[in-house]
């Protein structure tokens, strides 16, 4: 298989800046949060959370020892063209990118059945571990953009995606969302956490919603029913990493898609932890080949 290298290139980059780089708005969100909050062990934890972010930005090192497991959403515009090369290219560059990083070794070797069982043990290049399936939606923006996620074990522990009984009211549903919050984000231990939430027709659209959501979502931009979702989450006064304090969630994520007419709602919702999303982004600019893109 031949590469597109300068997709290689930007995914690689893409990999390494998610995993070590706090996006402004999320770095201002943590910066609100340290100056509201009255629990002093719950201020300190904030404090070193966002002093950790910052050093391993300055040091290109990872956030978190659970480096993540990379999800890609691609965003292709009206011309561009999503090939098989491309895609390829997408997964060497998430490779080249685990190496660099370097990634922990999670990837687990064997057959069906031995993987599932951790039987044969890890392979220990970081590199061997697979993305996630790419999802790809399209743009009216002439582009093609792709976002690298890097998805940690113990929010997808603590997630749930499941049907909720709507009872024909939007306030069942946001009930079962903040009642799921506030017991991940207590069990998870790594809060404040970033709820990820989406609400689709079938579970694959529904997962496929929520990372479109961690996508899309922007710490000083939140509708009424996330501000809702945060505010009722935050009012279990979990706290930073449990201590207790008014910062449970730094803010919901919440993408709604298309509805059928039935009983149920299908719902998912990851409890992303104090480093999530992680996430980055690289675009390959209009009437160019992605070879010769600018960066």
């Amino acid at each position: 298989m031949r590469f597109d290298q300068d997709v290689v290139e930007k995914v690689c980059d893409a990999v390494i800046r998610a995993s070590t780089v706090f996006p402004h708005d999320k770095k201002n969100a943590y910066k609100r949060a340290i100056e509201r909050e009255s629990n002093a062990q719950a201020r300190w934890v904030l404090e070193t959370l966002l002093e950790n972010a910052e050093a391993a930005q300055r040091n290109h090192s990872p956030m978190c020892d659970d480096t993540g497991i990379p999800h890609i959403l691609v965003e292709a515009g009206p011309n561009a063209v999503v090939t098989g090369t491309v895609l390829e290219s997408i997964k060497e560059g998430v490779c080249q990118g685990l190496r660099k990083l370097p990634g922990r070794p999670m990837a687990a070797r064997g057959d069906d059945a031995q993987r599932i069982a951790q039987s044969e043990g890890m392979y220990e290049d970081p590199g061997m571990l697979d993305a996630a399936p790419v999802l790809i939606r399209s743009t009216e923006e002439e582009v093609l953009r792709i976002y690298v996620l890097m998805f940690g074990g113990g929010p997808a522990i603590r997630a749930h995606t499941s049907r909720v009984f709507h009872k024909h009211q939007v306030e069942t549903v946001l009930d079962q969302i903040v009642e799921w919050g506030r017991e991940s984000v207590a069990q998870l231990g790594c809060s404040p956490c970033t709820l990820g939430v989406g609400v689709g027709r079938s579970h694959y659209e529904a997962a496929a919603l929520m990372l479109q959501a961690l996508v899309d979502g922007a710490y000083d931009r939140q509708s009424e029913m996330e501000q809702e979702i945060t505010r009722r989450v935050n009012e279990s006064h979990v706290g930073a990493l449990g201590l207790g304090g008014d910062t449970t969630v730094l803010a919901t994520f919440m993408k709604v898609g298309p509805q059928r007419a039935s009983g149920v709602r299908i719902v998912c919702m990851r409890p992303c932890c104090c480093f999530e999303p992680r996430i980055a982004s690289v675009e390959l600019q209009k009437g160019k080949k992605p070879g010769k893109s600018e960066k």
